[in-house]
């Protein structure tokens, strides 16, 4: 009984001191409270993709604004653009480069299916994620040119998941609007 007791004491306690390991961004400071952040932002946005029918891929609340697809492939675009900007290279299949926006609009406006669409969704935040993985601290201070402007590598990291957030949340509207629950509010 007694063995019992302790195999279940230290199975309990293996798990636990895992868990919040595997939780915790890998990480300390500003970028892997970032790292964080685009991490649970992914799984959302994912998520809606995955979740909402390949009929509300073309669905768009009016005629002059981007479609549910365009959206998804959007914030793929921008997930490849953002580090190119400041000067990551992206996969060369992308076509994106980080001193031509018109890249990432190229990019944004292919013709592509639902699956593709997640498929690149998922690609573009790998890239994304061992793209702020890679930055250093010191980057975080550096003066970089992006969009024509002086700009600090802190700054383009927290424009990269403001935007993130601002296509999340068109995208829970977008996805309520078709009659889509999101998964996380199941």
């Amino acid at each position: 009984m007694q063995l019992t007791v302790r195999l279940a004491m230290v199975s309990t306690l293996a798990v636990a001191l895992t868990l919040p390991l595997a939780a915790q961004p890998t990480r300390a400071g500003l970028m892997g409270d970032l790292m964080k952040d685009v991490a649970d932002t992914q799984s959302k946005i994912v998520g809606l993709a995955k979740t909402m029918p390949e009929t509300t891929y073309a669905w768009k609340p009016a005629p002059e604004v981007r479609s549910t697809g365009d959206v998804f492939l959007h914030v793929a675009a921008d997930n490849y653009f953002i580090p190119a900007a400041m000067g990551i290279a992206p996969p060369a299949a992308t076509g994106i480069d980080g001193k031509e926006y018109k890249s990432a609009v190229a990019f944004e406006t292919r013709k592509m299916s639902r699956d593709q669409i997640i498929a690149e969704l998922e690609q573009s935040f790998a890239f994304l994620q061992t793209s702020m993985a890679a930055a250093s601290d010191a980057s975080l201070d550096a003066t970089i040119e992006a969009f024509g402007q002086k700009t600090t590598g802190r700054a383009m990291w927290l424009s990269t998941t403001t935007h993130l957030h601002e296509h999340l949340g068109q995208l829970i509207a977008y996805a309520r609007t078709n009659g889509v629950k999101p998964p996380w509010s199941q």
